[in-house]
């Protein structure tokens, strides 16, 4: 018996999936709600994209798992904004002077050795065995704003915890003395998000970068006065003795107050809503707490808070992946795009808990790796865990389709996440 083949008239020719626009525009609610059907057409088109933010700012988007590991290892890319060019700076330059000078000398502004230099002051704050010591207290501190919390839903778990666990993690963690970490505005941590200076938002943020430049100096102050054996003790010594800038000193406590909170908080309310859009793995989960170091793993690569790094250049007209890409123009990476590549993670769409091995590059990779990096796995851990455990029936109390995404040029989460539950343990 043989097969006949369809005539050619009866064959459908395959449809041309359509072009993306050049460049691609990263902005609006759809984009910003799910990004992983753009992700995935520009994973299929090529490794590098020229996009288009919200502020103006053209720049090369890596999304391919291959090439995002690439470029956070590639030696041609810096991260010191000197590199960047004129059409770069005329867009890009947000925060006025003198406090970009002042405030933006962190480690994510660096490169070696300067950054070496700098990043050595940090590492051992956060090294996982540190980290783990502290656990039991990291406990402490979830269990008392769960106990806060009303007896029964509905409650806001971003303004009832997310929105003030890591703040205070990170102050245990860095040597912020209570009265100091009690009068710090979460708000504050709003002036990485790029305003324009046409911006009517304009004067707020400039508002918010005076204060927390204010605060700042208010704790380099304090930690002069009461040293103690911490972190922020040790960043102000080096300073007194020459070996941090007082640019470098005041750029590293800002790193530390902004990086520290705002993504833990978001990437807490992103697992959340994984979990709550995959109901059967969030039972699990709940009832298999020794699983939790795996699936902290898999909710990091599945949806990650850092949704692209920041900016790195070329210093120099220079190939890139396969497309030419012209010096001090601004390239960023696609952390999310690269852990939903299927080339590196099979079924990558799908929440797969028991998913090993996870190489995910939700924490980058290479001299930029983020230091925090156990400190925030640990905080998942403690924080999913303790959300679980004492909220039963736990679930979401709006539709999904409502879930208002932050506007976050680079970072993903919700400012307001309402959720039910049955009874507060």
């Amino acid at each position: 018996m043989t097969i006949q083949e369809p005539p050619l008239s009866a064959v459908e020719p395959k449809t041309r999936p359509e072009p993306l626009p050049d460049p691609v525009p990263l902005t609006g609610c759809p984009y910003k709600s799910n990004p992983y059907p753009l992700y995935e057409r520009m994973r299929e088109a090529g490794p590098v994209h020229r996009v288009l933010f919200p502020s103006g700012v053209h720049a090369w988007l890596v999304t391919g798992y291959d090439a995002a590991y690439a470029a956070l290892n590639d030696d041609r890319l810096g991260k010191n904004h000197d590199r960047g060019n004129d059409r770069w700076r005329a867009r890009a330059s947000i925060m006025p002077e003198p406090q970009h000078s002042q405030l933006q000398a962190h480690l994510l502004h660096q490169d070696p050795p300067k950054h070496t230099r700098m990043r050595r002051f940090v590492t051992d704050a956060f090294t996982p065995r540190r980290i783990e010591s502290l656990r039991p207290r990291f406990q402490e501190l979830a269990d008392a704003l769960i106990d806060a919390l009303p007896e029964a839903g509905p409650a806001d778990l971003v303004a009832g915890f997310a929105a003030h666990f890591p703040f205070q993690v990170l102050a245990e963690v860095i040597g912020l003395p209570q009265h100091l970490a009690a009068r710090f505005d979460r708000d504050w941590g709003k002036v990485v998000q790029p305003v324009g200076p046409t911006d009517p938002g304009r004067p707020l943020y400039e508002a918010r970068l005076h204060g927390l430049q204010s605060y700042i100096a208010q704790v380099v102050v304090h930690k002069r006065e009461h040293w103690d054996d911490d972190l922020l003790s040790r960043l102000v010594v080096a300073r007194d003795r020459r070996e941090l800038s007082q640019e470098e000193l005041d750029s590293m406590i800002f790193q530390l107050l902004v990086a520290g909170q705002e993504p833990v908080t978001n990437q807490i309310t992103t697992a959340l809503i994984a979990l709550f859009r995959h109901p059967e793995q969030l039972a699990r989960l709940r009832d298999e707490p020794d699983l939790l170091p795996r699936a902290v793993e898999e909710l990091l690569r599945y949806d990650s808070a850092f949704e692209l790094t920041t900016w790195r250049f070329l210093d120099r007209d220079d190939d890139l992946y396969g497309t030419e890409v012209p010096a001090g123009d601004s390239v960023i990476v696609s952390l999310c795009a690269a852990n939903r590549d299927p080339r590196r993670f099979p079924d990558p769409d799908t929440l797969d808990l028991d998913r090993t091995p996870n190489p995910h590059l939700a924490f980058g990779h290479g001299i930029h790796f983020c230091p925090g990096a156990a400190l925030a796995r640990v905080e998942l851990q403690v924080a999913l865990g303790a959300l679980l455990a004492r909220l039963p029936g736990l679930r979401l109390a709006l539709r999904d389709e409502d879930i208002e995404w932050i506007p976050a040029v680079l970072g993903r989460g919700t400012n307001h996440l309402p959720v039910g539950y049955d009874r507060r343990r």
